[in-house]
């Protein structure tokens, strides 16, 4: 990503805590390359990583671990060995990291799930989120053909916006159009809404801070704010906290476009 020509000792905008979940390394549609430049250009006192970081399942089935999943975990660990607090919260992908709760490695805490404390006093319960979706837990065969599924739908939608970047039109997401669209798939992103809402009240939190299901958004849902941190496999988004405790979604790849014609004049005057 040449857009962006910032160092690693001093990246142009700094937050408070960053909220990161779902980069699925290890499976062919992770786009650690574009996390990778996202945290070049952000850093953070504190960065959670709310699971599914590395692909257990993927890797299971066939090895890919390209040179880009190898930078962007060495970068996670130069951002800890230089002050950064970060704490790990495995997912169902990378379960096996669930053995370390209450281990180190290389600076990064693994934990079970965390309450963060906001910059306005506000507790957030951080999780990733699995333990609420029935089909991962009571049925993990269907589990895994529906990730097998999600799969051959990434690899079409690269197909079909390899046209659509060939013909100037903007990215499309056929999952994230289905999730928006589809009856079950709109009603299941609402029941895990309200389950992660009802374990945050039961921790006497404020709000939840998750992922797992590659759906960013930051609501209110029956009094406690629910935030998902979104995924890096398609929508590329991450949740950050200011400051002041207000939080936001960043769209990293909606950040690239638009700097995108500033880099073609850059080019064309060089």
């Amino acid at each position: 990503m040449g857009s962006y020509d910032v160092s690693d000792e001093s990246p142009e905008r700094r937050f408070r805590t960053l909220f990161i979940s779902d980069v699925h390394l290890g499976a062919r549609g992770s786009q650690a390359d574009l996390l990778l430049d996202f945290l070049r250009y952000h850093d953070a006192d504190t960065i959670y990583l709310v699971g599914d970081i590395v692909d257990g399942w993927a890797l299971k089935s066939s090895w890919h671990w390209p040179q880009s999943h190898n930078d962007l975990v060495q970068k996670l660990l130069r951002k800890a060995r230089k002050g950064a607090k970060v704490i790990y919260i495995p997912g169902n992908h990378d379960e096996f990291l669930r053995k370390y709760y209450g281990t180190h490695f290389g600076g990064i805490d693994v934990v079970e799930n965390t309450v963060h404390t906001g910059a306005d006093g506000k507790r957030y319960l951080v999780i990733h989120g699995d333990i609420f979706d029935l089909v991962v837990q009571n049925a993990r065969w269907l589990a895994h053909l529906g990730d097998m599924a999600y799969d051959f739908a990434i690899q079409m939608n690269r197909f079909v916006n390899f046209f659509r970047r060939m013909l100037g039109v903007p990215y499309w997401s056929l999952s994230q159009w289905a999730k928006q669209k589809v009856k079950k798939a709109v009603n299941y992103i609402g029941a895990f809404e309200q389950a992660l809402a009802a374990e945050a009240r039961r921790h006497d939190a404020d709000g939840v801070i998750c992922g797992h299901i590659h759906y960013a958004v930051i609501r209110d849902e029956a009094g406690i704010r629910y935030m998902n941190c979104g995924d890096w496999v398609e929508s590329c988004t991450a949740i950050a906290e200011h400051d002041d405790g207000h939080f936001e979604i960043i769209t990293w790849a909606d950040q690239l476009q638009k700097a995108a014609p500033v880099a073609q004049v850059a080019a064309r005057a060089a």
